[in-house]
């Protein structure tokens, strides 16, 4: 009962601020950040209408004035509103193409600046990521990926793949590694059992790019994933 509640408020402040977005996008005059403020306002409601809880952790470890690539593990369908909605930046996540054409969710998260990428081959991709260098230096925005690639099945944290994290090469973004915990409990890839947890975001030290380059990316991403490792131990 509790998972189609979730469905439920989801599918209506989802066309409730899409709505929004697409009548007052001729009107923003901040280059997208009014937007971003809907967007997180979006995901907060959605928490607070099925009574979830939040905690974040870390957030002394970030300058509010920078832009960063923001680095979870990847658990549940909940962790791109909880991180949209309770991170105090302006942070578009990198999203599968086929999600632009979706009727509002897609119209709205390509107004409001969000990145989609074609993941159909590798070359594809870093023509996209390509692209998305040349956005985000025209609009500084921060970047959220999932380094896993994709939800775990057993709740157990995957290894980092390589190539979200060469924006942190390509950007010269420091990397945030953060620990989502709570969100695997409450609902799990797959599922249709909901259930209320405590979530948790903690955000760790920004690692910075330095030296870093396209021949160390793998490097990057096992240092990347070392840190949220440790945090969760």
């Amino acid at each position: 009962m509790l998972f189609f509640w979730l469905i439920i408020v989801t599918v209506f402040w989802t066309v409730f601020f899409s709505s929004i977005i697409l009548l007052s996008f001729p009107f923003d005059f901040t280059g997208g950040r009014f937007l971003n403020n809907l967007i997180r306002l979006w995901a907060r409601l959605i928490f607070a209408s099925v009574g979830i809880k939040v905690k974040i952790n870390g957030l002394s470890n970030l300058d509010l004035n920078k832009n960063y690539i923001f680095a979870p593990n990847h658990s549940s369908s909940l962790d791109i509103p909880l991180m949209l909605g309770f991170t105090p930046l302006w942070l578009v996540p990198i999203a599968k193409k086929e999600l632009r054409w979706i009727p509002f969710l897609g119209w709205a998260m390509k107004l409001a600046g969000h990145i989609f990428i074609d993941r159909s081959n590798h070359d594809k991709a870093m023509e996209s990521l390509n692209k998305i260098k040349i956005s985000i230096n025209k609009k500084p925005r921060s970047i959220l990926i999932f380094p896993e690639g994709s939800r775990t099945n057993n709740g157990q944290l995957k290894r980092f793949k390589s190539g979200g994290l060469t924006l942190g090469i390509k950007t010269g973004f420091d990397i945030v590694p953060v620990l989502i915990s709570g969100t695997y409990r409450s609902l799990k890839k797959g599922s249709m059992g909901f259930s209320r947890n405590l979530l948790t975001v903690d955000f760790g030290i920004p690692i910075t790019i330095g030296n870093y380059n396209e021949e160390k990316r793998k490097s990057l991403s096992e240092k990347v994933f070392n840190e949220v490792k440790k945090m969760q131990e």
